[in-house]
């Protein structure tokens, strides 16, 4: 069967350092690039991967972009690339990468699209495929653009308990999602860059989002703190959001695991992390399904509308399978992380006719407040949208097959 998907064809035109692109969607019909085949012998790491470079050659038309941009969820794609390359030695890997940061560094080392002054902690996060761009390259501009992002840490507004706000635009907020958005990029630019002097500093957002965000009853951390308690969706009492979201969540997890990659043994906060990723990961585990996968609201389980996430499920599975590897935590959630990624399998991938992989029931976004609002209500997570391929399920799939070696 001939299958009608569109392509982007693009022409790459170089305007003041910037490479940017004027695109022209083409069918399958219309093209005559022989088709490609994904072995179904390969693991599973490298069949999403190449899975993502069939349906995008270039990395920032995942999501249908239509042009490029410096973004946090590319940034995590990227990121499990990288880790890729690691493990593969594959240039088709590196040069993935290599590819999208020349079209949002630009000859200068400035960012596609960024303002510091934004102070949004989410473009933080694309900067950890810079590490080892520059190392592989020796190529000036991501040293800069490195620094750069480094500098928005030295001035990003934060509570007055010492949190790093989300974004400038959500004045005196702590969210999940902005522990791995900044604090691994912080801790391994520390560690690279400056002797790793920042350290307290890290374990600080990790105790902030313990402190203030930590349900006694089920151990689970709700999505967001308000230290103002003014916003309409936040605790007048606890200055909390309403519910727990699961990719929230695994992205704190995420961060944990992380962030103790570059922390140092005899770190004197190295064993307070540890602690913390034990405690959110016999939580995360009590809501576990008998699928192996977890709910998008995470301790709602088959209540009216919820649903099995992938990405939140993904991330979870990632966090067990590296922290039992490492050591962090105790052997027997390796085997929950197996059963999750059998989950994803049997319940959230689709495999096409010539390899190609789709992961499905992917939240496309959530947060609280803007416009239009976000309350944070169980209605709000469970109406989202719901996509297939969405980046926030790429990245975290790719990472966890790594970790498991599937």
């Amino acid at each position: 069967m001939m299958h009608y998907r569109k392509k982007n064809y693009c022409i790459a035109v170089l305007i003041t350092g910037f490479l940017l692109f004027s695109c022209s969607r083409l069918t399958a019909q219309q093209t005559s690039s022989p088709a490609v085949v994904i072995s179904k012998d390969l693991k599973w790491s490298e069949r999403m991967a190449l899975s993502i470079r069939k349906r995008d050659p270039k990395a920032w038309q995942i999501d249908n972009n239509e042009k490029t941009k410096w973004d946090y969820k590319l940034g995590l794609v990227m990121t499990s690339f990288e880790k890729l390359y690691e493990a593969t030695h594959n240039p088709l890997y590196a040069n993935y990468i290599k590819d999208y940061a020349e079209t949002v560094i630009n000859s200068s080392g400035g960012i596609l699209n960024y303002k510091l002054e934004d102070y949004n902690i989410d473009n933080i996060n694309a900067g950890k495929m810079l590490f080892d761009l520059y190392a592989r390259t020796k190529d000036d501009r991501y040293l800069t653009a490195l620094k750069t992002l480094r500098k928005q840490l030295e001035t990003h507004p934060r509570t007055n308990s010492g949190g790093f706000w989300h974004k400038k635009i959500y004045p005196n907020q702590m969210w999940l999602d902005g522990l791995y958005m900044g604090t691994p990029f912080y801790a391994r630019y520390t560690a690279a860059f400056e002797g790793g002097k920042d350290f307290d500093d890290i374990a600080k957002q990790f105790e902030q989002i313990q402190l203030h965000t930590l349900d006694p009853k089920t151990g689970l951390l709700f999505h967001a703190w308000d230290e103002s308690k003014q916003m309409d969706w936040a605790s007048k009492q606890t200055g909390t959001s309403p519910n727990f979201w699961s990719r929230s969540i695994g992205w704190y997890m995420m961060a944990l695991v992380d962030v103790l990659d570059y922390m140092p043994k005899d770190h004197s906060k190295r064993k307070e992390l540890i602690q913390y990723l034990n405690e959110i990961a016999k939580a995360v585990a009590n809501y576990q399904d008998e699928t192996g996968l977890w709910y998008q609201v995470t301790d709602a389980g088959k209540k009216e509308g919820n649903y099995l996430e992938a990405s939140g499920s993904e991330m979870f599975v990632y966090a067990f399978a590296k922290g039992a590897n490492k050591g962090y935590l105790p052997a027997r959630y390796k085997k929950l992380a197996n059963k999750g990624f059998d989950g994803i399998i049997k319940k959230l991938i689709t495999v096409d006719a010539d390899g190609e992989i789709h992961i499905t029931q992917v939240c496309a976004s959530a947060g609280l407040g803007g416009n239009p609002y976000r309350d944070g209500s169980y209605e709000y997570y469970i109406r989202e949208k719901i996509k297939t391929d969405n980046s926030h399920g790429l990245g975290p799939f790719i990472l966890a097959a790594l970790e498991l070696k599937k």
